[in-house]
């Protein structure tokens, strides 16, 4: 690039980049072209963005962006408006508080937009709250109501139930009407879970979940189970399914391989397996799902003596930019419950 080419250091922006896929000293801070919001985009300030499971994926080069997208880091951001572009409908005003779902780029201190994944933040969140919302909760609310399409008074079993979107779905499968259990590695991760409302906990490390959640349902077994685990948990999930019951698997941290007989052991049972991704949806599904979700769930984040039924994100701890290694080290050593949320606005 000649210097004429060059961008001004107005337009530049620190981000989070990988040159090569690897561990969390993989991760560099770097000063690149700030985006430049396209027709329907606004441009977003970004104050905080939140880790998920999928950004160490894609750190070590196993979770590659969707064509098109952003290469850095982050599913997820909260800060303020910093500039419309055009053709933008909604009267988004500058330095209005937004959070919103992204595809990548939520590591940076700025991200274009499309408007329809804009949310506004709820008025008695902090800027950080809000960040850990967008990926866990549409993620655990697009899995109960446009996959498993959960119905009051059933029984939802909820593997991770700490995690990120583990303490998101407990809570919406409350607000649904529904029954959540859940699985966990520690009894201060099921206490966590129980406070927010899991009506059973069973520590997979030291019990046989199926047997408990069969215990729990007197043998009926679970309608829907929400399952990040994958290939070391197929036989105790299909044990535990109820009689047309929806197994919804959204990830693979048990691995992917299944060996043995899952297809007459699900077929007997009359079980469904339903697979889901997020990030890599068109747009227009996950505008109606913004739109979902903010017409049915976001009120409850609210001001607790106006909502009987108050939903609240659960944070784990938080890093600055600088420290995005350390984050991506605590989130891989499974020592948190709830989000990790990453400070952009200030890095150290």
């Amino acid at each position: 690039m000649s210097q004429h080419q060059r961008p001004s250091e107005n337009n530049m922006m620190t981000a989070v980049c990988i040159d090569t896929p690897g561990g969390p000293e993989s991760m560099l801070l770097r000063n690149v072209p700030r985006p430049q919001p396209e027709h329907g985009e606004v441009l977003m300030r970004v104050h905080a963005t939140a880790l998920n499971r999928a950004d160490t994926l894609q750190r070590k080069g196993l979770y590659p962006a969707p064509p098109g997208e952003s290469e850095v880091l982050g599913l997820e951001a909260a800060g303020t408006v910093a500039s419309v572009g055009p053709g933008v409908r909604q009267s988004w005003g500058l330095g209005d508080r937004v959070m919103t779902l992204l595809s990548g780029g939520g590591y940076a201190e700025y991200v274009a937009v499309p408007e329809e994944l804009l949310m506004s933040i709820p008025t008695h969140l902090t800027v950080y709250q809000a960040a850990a919302i967008p990926e866990a909760w549409l993620t655990a609310f697009q899995l109960l109501h446009f996959v498993a399409q959960v119905k009051e008074g059933e029984i939802v079993l909820v593997h991770a139930g700490a995690s990120g979107v583990g303490t998101a779905a407990v809570q919406l499968v409350r607000l649904a009407g529904a029954i959540p259990i859940v699985t966990a590695g520690s009894s201060e991760k099921l206490q966590m879970a129980e406070t927010l409302g899991a009506a059973a906990g069973f520590n997979y490390k030291h019990e046989d979940f199926a047997k408990k959640v069969s215990d729990f349902t007197a043998g009926r077994g679970a309608n829907v189970i929400l399952d990040c685990i994958g290939g070391s948990n197929w036989e105790r999930n299909v044990a535990c399914l109820a009689t047309d019951g929806r197994w919804v698997l959204y990830g693979c941290m048990g691995g992917k391989t299944v060996t043995g007989d899952i297809l007459g052991k699900l077929l007997s049972k009359r079980g469904q397996l339903l697979c889901s991704l997020l990030r890599s949806r068109r747009l227009q599904y996950k505008a109606d799902l913004v739109r979902a979700f903010s017409e049915r769930a976001l009120p409850h984040f609210s001001d607790p003596t106006s909502s009987p039924c108050r939903l609240r994100p659960v944070i784990d701890s938080m890093f600055s930019l600088d420290q995005v290694a350390d984050a991506h080290r605590h989130m891989e050593a499974n020592r948190n419950t709830g989000k990790i949320v990453i400070n952009v606005m200030n890095p150290q």
